[in-house]
C-alpha cells in the first residue's frame, strides 16, 4: 500500500499544477484587461473567469486518463491541452463570456505552452536524473 502512497501524490501533485496554470492564466488576462483588477467586482471575477477552463480541464483529465500517466507531455498533455481550450471556450461562449477570435489565439497558445510544457519539462528532467 505504501507503493500507491507516492504514486497518489504524484497524479494529485501533477492535477494541483495544472488547475494552479489555468487559474495563474485567468488571473494573468484579468490583470491585462480589466484594469489589474483580478478579483473583479465582489471578488468574483476570478471564479467567473477561470470557471470554465477548470471544468474543462477536469473533463481533459478524464479524457486523457491522465492519473495513468500525469506527465506524459503527449499521452497526457497534449488531450488535456486540447480540451481545456476547446471546452473552456465552448462553456465561455454558452455561458455569455467572450471568445474574440484574438482571446482563441491567445489561450491556445498560452494554455499549449503552460499544460503541455510543464510536462516536457519535468520529462526531460525526468530523464536526466
Amino acid at each position: 500500500m505504501s507503493a500507491d502512497r507516492p504514486r497518489g501524490r504524484l497524479v494529485a501533485s501533477a492535477l494541483a499544477v495544472d488547475v494552479v496554470l489555468v487559474v495563474a492564466f485567468a488571473a494573468l488576462g484579468r490583470r491585462t484587461h480589466d484594469d489589474g483588477d483580478v478579483l473583479g467586482p465582489g471578488g468574483l471575477g476570478l471564479a467567473q473567469t477561470a470557471w470554465p477552463f477548470l471544468v474543462a480541464l477536469a473533463v481533459g483529465w478524464a479524457v486523457a486518463r491522465a492519473w495513468r500517466r500525469p506527465l506524459a507531455p503527449l499521452r497526457s498533455g497534449l488531450p488535456i491541452w486540447v480540451t481545456t481550450v476547446v471546452g473552456g471556450l465552448l462553456l465561455r461562449l454558452v455561458s455569455g463570456q467572450g471568445t474574440a477570435p484574438a482571446f482563441i489565439v491567445v489561450a491556445t497558445l498560452t494554455l499549449g505552452l503552460l499544460l503541455v510544457g510543464w510536462r516536457a519539462v519535468a520529462a526531460l528532467v525526468a530523464r536526466r536524473a
